[in-house]
């Protein structure tokens, strides 16, 4: 069985319970970001969804809401999603300019 696939584990199993959620350090690993960064955006309530969990308050992360964020992140890049690129739209000219002869 391959060890990175958590597909491959039923829903209701104890492992892939443990691994839906991730701690700050571990986000920012499944991120490619820096623990800081991802401190800093939490703050800034510009980063990925995340909750506070057990008694001693453990800021966590639900692995499907990082996905949905990546996802929202590349939808609202215009380097990734075409029809927010600048530079594919026709190029519009001010109304009521002169021609310069």
């Amino acid at each position: 069985m391959p060890s990175d696939s958590s597909s491959a584990l039923p829903v209701s199993s104890p492992a892939s319970q443990a691994s839906a959620f991730l701690t700050v350090k571990g986000a920012a690993e499944y991120l490619g970001l820096s623990p800081h960064t991802l401190y800093v955006r939490r703050h800034r309530r510009q980063g990925p969804p995340s909750f506070r969990m057990g008694p001693r308050g453990r800021v966590m992360y639900r692995r499907r809401a990082l996905d949905a964020w990546i996802r929202e992140q590349e939808r609202s890049d215009s380097r990734s999603n075409s029809a927010l690129n600048p530079l594919a739209t026709p190029r519009r000219h001010k109304a009521g300019r002169v021609a310069d002869a």
